[in-house]
C-alpha cells in the first residue's frame, strides 16, 4: 500500500467499508439469524478487515479481498466457543446498516425463505452461493474461497439443485 498516515488510512478506509458494507450486510444475513448476533459478527468483519488493512494490494479489487476477510471471518465466528469482539478505531456509525426492505411481499417471502435454506448448507457452500448470487465470475469466486474454478462449478450444480429441492419440498406442503 502508498504509505500514508493513520488518518489518511482510516479514511480510506472508511470510505470503502461504507461503499462495499453491502458485502457484509450479505455475509451477516446469512450466517446469523439473530439482529444482535449479526452485529456483532459485523464488528468482527470491520475489526479484521481493519487490522488486515495495511496487507491490502491496491492491484486487486477491494470487494474480493473483503469478501474473503469477511467470509473467513463467519465462518471462525462460528467456531469460537467464547465470541469476544474486538473494538474497532471507529465511530459506531460505519456499521449502523438499515434492514433493506423489499416492496414485493411474494418476492420477500421467497428470499426470507431462500435465506433460511442458505443458512443450513456447509459453511463453505454458504460462501459460494452468497458469491453466486452476488454475480461473482467462477475465477473470482475461486480466488476468494481459495480454490478452483472446476470445485466452485461443482460445488455450484450441488447447491443449486439442493435449493431447487428445498424449495420443491416448502412448495409441496
Amino acid at each position: 500500500m502508498i504509505l500514508m498516515n493513520q488518518e489518511q488510512q482510516k479514511q480510506l478506509f472508511v470510505q470503502y467499508i461504507q461503499e462495499k458494507k453491502g458485502i457484509i450486510y450479505k455475509i451477516c444475513q446469512v450466517y446469523c439469524s439473530d439482529k444482535t448476533e449479526r452485529e456483532d459478527l459485523a464488528q468482527e468483519m470491520v475489526y479484521e478487515l481493519w487490522k488486515s488493512f495495511p496487507r491490502f494490494d491496491p492491484a486487486y479489487r477491494f470487494s474480493t479481498w473483503m469478501y474473503r476477510v469477511a467470509l473467513n471471518v463467519a465462518i471462525s465466528f462460528y467456531r469460537k466457543e467464547k465470541k469476544t469482539i474486538s473494538a474497532i478505531p471507529f465511530s459506531e456509525a460505519l456499521l449502523q446498516f438499515e434492514e433493506p426492505t423489499g416492496a414485493d411481499p411474494e418476492n420477500e417471502k421467497n428470499l426470507v425463505l431462500l435465506q433460511q435454506f442458505i443458512s443450513r448448507l456447509k459453511e463453505i457452500d454458504r460462501s459460494v452461493i452468497l458469491l453466486y448470487l452476488d454475480d461473482k465470475s467462477y475465477r473470482e469466486m475461486a480466488e476468494i474461497i481459495g480454490t478452483t474454478e472446476t470445485n466452485i462449478a461443482t460445488r455450484l450444480n450441488r447447491i443449486k439443485d439442493k435449493l431447487k429441492q428445498n424449495f420443491a419440498q416448502h412448495n409441496h406442503h
